[in-house]
């Protein structure tokens, strides 16, 4: 990657859907823009228990990794321009950190960095059902800046596989971050639009 690469952090947190971090970090590749990985310690378990990957295979679809406890890191700082962070998937425990403001690792740290700095952070939440406590923290960081973003099957997409599914999710997560991937089947471009004019 060049310097002129556009940067984007990537958080990995421990909550079920570990692949579309993995899909997050493909796209990166794919588009031409500079990924810095942060992985929690519960994410290499789920990375075990849901994929083939080995930690070292997670990290070599990154171009910059991180060790979430190294708060020195260069993504610690705001003056490290970035185009702002997504975490993916983003595990209740890492929402609610972030939504204190008490950044115990470098996931968190880097997260409340793009707030501060009031770039982007897509949360990627894999949980349900949702109690209010949850319910309070997302509009909490919603109010704060950052998009919670559930991955939600688009079955208008008329996805034939799981990969599709995670691919239409994780593309339109990126959407919010400004970049465009070719994996989205998008309405009324690569999809019909129902019934025409009204």
């Amino acid at each position: 990657m060049t310097e002129k690469s556009p940067r984007l952090v990537v958080g990995v947190s421990g909550a079920s859907g570990v692949m579309y971090g993995v899909r997050v970090l493909d796209a990166c590749r794919e588009m031409g823009v500079e990924s810095h990985l942060i992985v929690s310690r519960a994410a290499l378990l789920t990375l075990a228990q849901e994929t083939d990957l080995t930690a070292s295979d997670l990290a070599a679809r990154a171009d910059v990794v991180y060790k979430v406890g190294d708060i020195g890191a260069a993504v610690a700082s705001g003056s490290f321009k970035t185009l702002g962070m997504i975490v993916a998937p983003c595990s209740v425990r890492t929402m609610s950190e972030i939504a204190t403001g008490v950044t115990s690792s470098l996931l968190s740290r880097a997260a409340d960095v793009s707030l501060k700095e009031r770039r982007p952070l897509v949360l990627m939440v894999r949980e349900t059902p949702l109690h209010l406590g949850h319910l309070r923290t997302m509009v909490r960081l919603a109010e704060m800046g950052a998009t919670i973003a559930p991955p939600a099957p688009a079955f208008y997409a008329h996805p034939q596989s799981l990969a599709e599914v995670v691919d239409q999710s994780v593309g339109r997560a990126l959407d919010i971050l400004g970049l465009s991937w070719t994996a989205v089947r998008r309405w009324g471009e690569d999809l019909p639009t129902i019934g025409g004019d009204n």
